[in-house]
């Protein structure tokens, strides 16, 4: 990172013609440099029209600038923002000018670090403003913004605040033991630290819901060879992705594309078909196919109608339940809506679709959104979805938690059962921040993009 007394500039905007492009600057010389281009200086707040003068007093663009005076700004300093005309070179010469008048570039994650460092996010804010720019459903963008607001930093708190308690009992004994104190109580620091436990499990239980959110719903397109698993993700995904053939066994490896189904995020695989007798290639695709299934979130087993199929294997059928597989029987478009043959593992939801009409695929849509509804918390509720930075460190919580209470009973040493408490409140500064660890500061924010 650069030197943090240095002002900084970077593109807030990904490169490309666009209607506008936005330059970010900030640090200590963003008035004097507003003096110096514009000729006056700006007011705070307030958006500008001026006529943008390089060092040699060229006019390179009019623009539009607003002056943000620190610390009420995103980074705490002074902040500059200038949007131009969203042609590439208009950008690139305003920031060349910026870099002649003394500022320097940006680095990854450059500005959202000086607003931790300046106190206006904490980490876990911080970690949220990069959910929010990849957030790739309605879900995560909720997520990212109950965190960028603060509610896991709330949490923390709540907790934090609880474990001092306990912990101010527990060194009171340790630091002034010929004091006049009550006989020492080790069932109150127990309700505590059973409360504090508590909450840390909740928290720590939202890990798979925020990797749903991130990453997306792990959604595997499994059956026989033909049955149309890629006619179904091409669908699905709305192009031809996959290739179709009415050839058994086209698809020898799995594939994997994005789609939005309701509000939900799905990663869906589609796989090798499930021959009994594949040939030696296909029976390589059919081993991913079984480790696919065995991550999967949610399983669509695809059928086709038109004749009966072989039993599945066994592993396979033990693994779908109607909590998380939906059986599609496909190509009723060849049966006059009628099914020659309604087969499938028992109690698994169906829905009868054409692929090649697109009959029956909104309905298959609905009861993805409703099992995809119930793998994550209900919308009204406060959308905690912890990282993994969050879960090794609540883990580790969880552990000196542990330790403490056996500490309790039968009665331990006091200043081994402060240990392990003090254990705990480092964790929960990991979460939001309160550490000192430049390395893990550069590792976090070189994950950010430029400008942000």
């Amino acid at each position: 990172m650069s030197d943090s007394s240095a002002t900084i500039a970077a593109p807030a905007t990904p490169a490309g013609t666009s209607a506008i492009a936005v330059v970010r600057v900030s640090g200590p010389e963003c008035a004097a440099l507003a003096g110096a281009i514009f000729d006056s200086p700006l007011p705070a707040r307030t958006a500008c029209h001026h006529d943008y003068r390089d060092i040699a007093g060229q006019t390179v663009d009019d623009v539009l600038v607003t002056f943000f005076a620190g610390p009420h700004s995103y980074t705490g300093e002074d902040v500059m923002e200038i949007s131009t005309h969203g042609n590439p070179l208009i950008s690139q010469l305003v920031l060349d000018d910026l870099f002649k008048r003394g500022c320097q570039p940006a680095e990854a994650g450059e500005f959202t670090r000086r607003a931790f460092l300046n106190g206006r996010l904490d980490l876990s804010q911080a970690e949220a403003v990069m959910d929010l720019i990849h957030a790739r459903s309605a879900r995560a963008v909720a997520a990212a913004n109950q965190q960028l607001r603060g509610s896991l930093g709330q949490h923390m708190t709540r907790l934090t605040d609880e474990l001092l308690l306990a912990l101010a009992r527990v060194e009171a004994y340790i630091d002034f033991p010929e004091e006049d104190l009550p006989e020492e109580d080790r069932g109150i620091v127990g309700d505590i630290l059973t409360n504090v436990l508590r909450g840390t499990e909740r928290l720590l239980a939202t890990h798979r819901y925020g990797d749903l959110l991130r990453d997306g719903i792990k959604t595997v397109i499994l059956g026989e060879p033909n049955a149309g698993k890629s006619s179904l993700l091409n669908t699905l995904i709305g192009r031809e992705r996959a290739l179709v053939s009415d050839e058994p066994g086209t698809t020898r490896d799995y594939l994997e594309e994005t789609v939005i189904v309701g509000p939900h995020c799905l990663r869906l695989i589609d796989t090798a078909g499930l021959n009994p007798t594949p040939g030696t290639v296909e029976a390589l695709g059919i081993r991913k196919t079984h480790e696919r299934i065995e991550e999967a979130d949610l399983c669509l087993l695809v059928l086709d109608c038109t004749h009966p199929t072989p039993p599945l294997p066994d592993d396979i059928a033990a693994r779908l339940h109607a909590n998380d597989t939906v059986v599609v029987l496909n190509k009723i478009d060849l049966t006059n809506h009628q099914p020659l043959v309604a087969i499938g593992p028992a109690d698994l939801p169906t829905v009868q679709v054409s692929t090649l009409t697109g009959a029956g695929i909104k309905e298959l849509e609905a009861k993805i959104t409703e099992i995809a509804d119930r793998l994550q918390p209900p919308e009204a509720g406060d959308q905690i979805a912890i990282n993994a930075r969050h879960a090794d460190a609540l883990r580790r919580a969880t552990e000196c938690l542990a330790t403490a209470r056996q500490n309790l009973m039968p009665l331990g040493p006091t200043e081994l059962l402060a240990s392990d408490l003090r254990g705990v409140l480092d964790a929960y500064g990991e979460i939001a921040g309160r550490i000192d660890n430049e390395d893990m500061l550069d590792r976090l924010f070189s994950t950010f993009c430029i400008g942000k």
